[in-house]
């Protein structure tokens, strides 16, 4: 009689899985950024800080003239350069027209020269080397100096004023532009030199996108000094009658003892000063505020 193999125990039928109906997920929601204070950005504590701080100080002069009762001729009131701003706005407005004619005339004629010469400069370390001095001696000149020359030999006051005017705001711009075509990462130059660049793709697709900072902060500085060198050259060349800028207002109302007058002027030449520079900062947050890492910063 055989015997019978031995069979593995049966495994047990598992049971029928149950499938269970699938739920839709929701989606999780996306923390809410904290919200900021009005008072703690940025970009309103730039301009309301300069403006409490201006305030206080108009409030301050208004009260120390009233408390010390001091003279119109000597330190007039905030309140009484104001009205003078409003009432002699047909000579001051016209006045205000030329000088800002021959400012921005003057920075555009600085801002291309400047940008020219440094390209030259940047072609060759000879070239600079000869040539820079010169652009040195030409911003440590006073321009009270060479400027009766200039309206001597330049038949035309507004052309010697903005000739003027142009040579004060000349040098920032080459020297800060000439800086940053310099001031190339040399991983970069050797990159392209090792792709055989010409000197006109290095130029254009390495050192000015490198120079753009340095550029945009000689644009600040020349825009300030175009239009302390149209004032000069107006003092010196002491134009009046309907070419007359703000210098021939000062210059006027200070042989009338005119006071108020004059603090207006000069009211009107601070204020268009801060505003070129809030326009060239404005000009350089825009081509800047993207990439470079001056103009992204938070702090």
């Amino acid at each position: 009689m055989s015997t019978p193999y031995p069979t593995a125990p049966a495994a047990p039928i598992a049971a029928p899985a149950t499938t269970e109906r699938s739920t839709p997920t929701r989606a999780l929601a996306k923390p809410a950024k904290p919200r900021i204070p009005l008072m703690a950005q940025p970009r309103v504590q730039r301009v309301v800080y300069p403006l409490l701080v201006g305030l206080v100080l108009i409030a301050l002069w208004q009260g120390l003239v009233t408390a010390l009762e001091l003279p119109p001729y000597l330190v007039p009131s905030p309140l009484l350069m104001l009205k003078t701003l409003f009432t002699d706005w047909a000579a001051l407005g016209g006045s205000l027209w030329v000088t800002v004619k021959i400012t921005v005339l003057a920075f555009g004629v600085a801002t291309v020269a400047g940008v020219l010469i440094s390209f030259l400069f940047v072609q060759s370390k000879r070239i600079e080397t000869a040539l820079f001095p010169y652009a040195v001696l030409l911003q440590v000149t006073p321009i009270v100096a060479v400027a009766p020359l200039i309206i001597i030999w330049v038949k035309d006051p507004t052309a010697s004023m903005v000739i003027c005017a142009a040579l004060v705001a000349l040098f920032p711009i080459i020297s800060n532009t000439t800086l940053g075509l310099r001031s190339v990462e040399p991983d970069l130059q050797s990159y392209f030199q090792l792709n055989r660049a010409t000197r006109m793709q290095t130029l254009l697709r390495l050192r000015i996108p490198s120079a753009l900072p340095y550029f945009f902060g000689g644009l600040r500085i020349s825009s300030g000094l175009a239009l302390i060198g149209a004032v000069v050259a107006e003092f010196v060349a002491g134009t009046g009658g309907q070419g007359a800028g703000l210098a021939y207002q000062i210059l006027q109302a200070g042989f009338q003892l005119n006071i108020p007058r004059m603090f207006a002027a000069l009211l009107l030449i601070s204020l268009t000063g801060v505003a070129l520079f809030a326009l060239m900062a404005w000009g350089t947050r825009l081509a800047l505020g993207s990439w470079h890492a001056s103009e992204n910063s938070h702090d």
